[in-house]
């Protein structure tokens, strides 16, 4: 997590649904706010050490603002709840300067964009990203029914034919059929998908049955199941010398905090890249969605959060 923040200000908040409230933070001075690129996100200090991710939806170079869209989530750990219940306009807050883990391939000459419910947030400046730039895209915006979809007039006066919508109760021919749409796309086409663990796990998995490289598939999870179970094992942190001992059900950040070692996580779900720590012995048994599989066989990193051992002890550098 990064140390440094800045304090900004509610500068405009809107319902675009019953469930969904668009927020525009600002410099309370009205200064340019530090650039970012498409894919990226801003963690957000939301009180009592509760720190989230909300991905940016503005479309890049416009730095005055940040956009943010956030759904009210019935199983909200208190993150989605308290930006709804105390980010009225005028309130400040804490936010990181922007960071990406979800870019644009720059190599991509076709761009294929697939958002599921609040998930289209980072799509929406991805595809500002690729209109300026002028290469070819596709937007397609999965929700349930029309009124539960934020930002749908803006998207359709912006990307027109670029656009497809696809609502759960619409006819069945707009139904997203992602296999028919992968294999009808040009063959250095990039995915890039966004959404519910349960819709990306369809989406993601539907490109690798019509062969999709792993290469050409980006994603980015929101949230993500956390397990925790296993057998015990011992965890040196190599900077401090504390050992602990992780038991099942606990996680190695648990462990580390209550031995008083400092831990930097945020979303507590291995989706988020926070508490990302180097292994310098031992092998990981990896429970993220944030590391690739390539970095993943490499037994390099481990998120603290939610991994756990495959050998009787790991030595980390924290």
């Amino acid at each position: 997590m990064q140390d440094k923040t800045l304090t900004l200000k509610v500068v405009r908040r809107e319902a675009h649904t019953n469930e969904i409230a668009v927020i525009e933070l600002g410099d309370p001075e009205g200064v340019e706010l530090p650039a970012f690129e498409a894919g990226a996100h801003i963690d957000m200090h939301l009180g009592e050490g509760l720190v989230r991710q909300y991905s940016l939806s503005n479309a890049p170079g416009k730095c005055h603002r940040y956009r943010l869209g956030v759904l009210l989530d019935p199983a909200s750990r208190g993150g989605s709840r308290a930006v709804h219940e105390r980010l009225h306009e005028g309130v400040e807050i804490e936010v990181g300067a922007p960071r990406n883990h979800f870019p644009l391939a720059e190599s991509a000459s076709y761009s294929l964009l697939v958002g599921g419910g609040i998930g289209i947030t980072p799509m929406i400046a991805m595809a500002y990203a690729l209109q300026a730039s002028g290469c070819s895209f596709e937007l397609h915006y999965c929700c349930r029914s029309r009124d539960k979809a934020a930002f749908v007039d803006e998207l359709e006066s912006q990307f027109g034919e670029a656009l497809v919508l696809h609502f759960d109760d619409g006819p069945t021919s707009q139904i997203l059929d992602p296999e028919s749409l992968f294999a009808a796309q040009p063959s250095d086409a990039h995915l890039y998908v966004c959404g519910p663990a349960g819709f990306m796990d369809w989406v993601i998995g539907s490109a690798d049955k019509v062969g999709w490289p792993k290469s050409r598939v980006h994603s980015e999870y929101f949230t993500a199941e956390v397990d925790t179970s296993g057998v015990a094992f011992e965890v040196e942190a190599a900077v401090s010398g504390v050992v602990v001992q992780v038991e099942e059900g606990m996680s190695i950040a648990q462990a580390l905090k209550t031995a008083g070692v400092k831990v930097n996580v945020s979303c507590e779900e291995g989706v988020c890249g926070t508490c990302i720590c180097d292994v310098l012995e031992g092998i990981p048994d990896h429970r993220d969605q944030f590391l690739s599989d390539e970095e993943k066989e490499d037994n390099d990193q481990i998120a603290v959060c939610c991994s756990r051992a495959k050998s009787s002890r790991l030595v980390i550098d924290i």
